[in-house]
């Protein structure tokens, strides 16, 4: 359906009795947001609130996947539920502007989480980072990658799991959902390397050598202050890292 669409959206919610509807629509690649905030606003805001409005109305519990972009970077330590929201750029407002419509609906989760890797990487960017990584490591046997921007990774098979526990205990409100921890882009390439054995070098490298048309937070690490207490603890970053791993065959368990 269009989340953009709320006729549409209504139709296909109050079609069954959903306790809760997860909405995963995003439109999220950061500068072509940039260069059409028309259809940022229109899937990240609009959609955000029509999702959560219809599921509202049918009884339905709404959960919105958010992100760390939603931050300035300005802070020198691990952003929290607590930090208010400063966002540098397109996609970043109107992910923030979409975690304000969907409380605006009524009760709701708000999961924030920032840099994800999984299995099916990312149907509107392909391969995930740690496989182009990957991949030109062994093709070319170096990389360079930044290290001045740093973040928390968050795998997705660790952030579904959460949000399956928040469900189950009944949780509502804002949650930080990344893997514990943070590092550059450049230790996280490393990593993935170094773990997978390929004989590479990963040669460390600063942002402004890869100059955007958007402007990024050059700090964006999550931590939660809420999660624990509603028993959500996720691992550390690196332990994610080599179950992914595992989990696509790159290494053995």
């Amino acid at each position: 359906m269009d989340v953009t669409d709320f006729s549409a959206v209504s139709r296909v919610i109050s079609s069954s009795a959903f306790d809760f509807v997860i909405n995963c629509a995003a439109f999220h690649r950061v500068d072509d947001c940039q260069d059409d905030p028309d259809s940022a606003f229109g899937v990240n805001t609009v959609g955000a609130y029509n999702v959560a409005r219809a599921a509202v109305a049918t009884g339905a519990m709404p959960i919105f996947l958010s992100s760390d972009y939603v931050f300035d970077g300005e802070k020198q330590s691990p952003y929290v539920e607590a930090d208010q929201p400063r966002p540098l750029n397109v996609y970043g407002v109107s992910k923030a502007a979409g975690e304000a419509a969907v409380f605006i609906a009524g009760d709701a989760i708000v999961a924030r989480v920032s840099s994800l890797f999984g299995r099916a990487g990312s149907s509107g960017k392909g391969k995930n980072f740690i496989e182009n990584i990957l991949d030109k490591a062994r093709s070319t046997g170096e990389a360079k990658v930044v290290d001045d921007i740093i973040m928390s990774p968050s795998y997705t098979r660790d952030v579904a799991a959460a949000i399956v526990h928040l469900i189950e205990v009944g949780a509502v409100g804002t949650f930080h959902l990344a893997n514990a921890g943070e590092c550059s882009w450049y230790e996280f390439a490393r990593a993935a390397v170094e773990l997978t054995g390929i004989d590479a070098r990963i040669e460390a490298t600063k942002s402004d050598s890869y100059p955007t048309v958007t402007k990024r937070p050059s700090y964006s690490a999550l931590k939660s202050e809420r999660a624990g207490s509603v028993g959500v603890v996720q691992r550390p970053w690196l332990d994610a890292l080599t179950a992914y791993l595992v989990e696509k065959g790159h290494i053995s368990a």
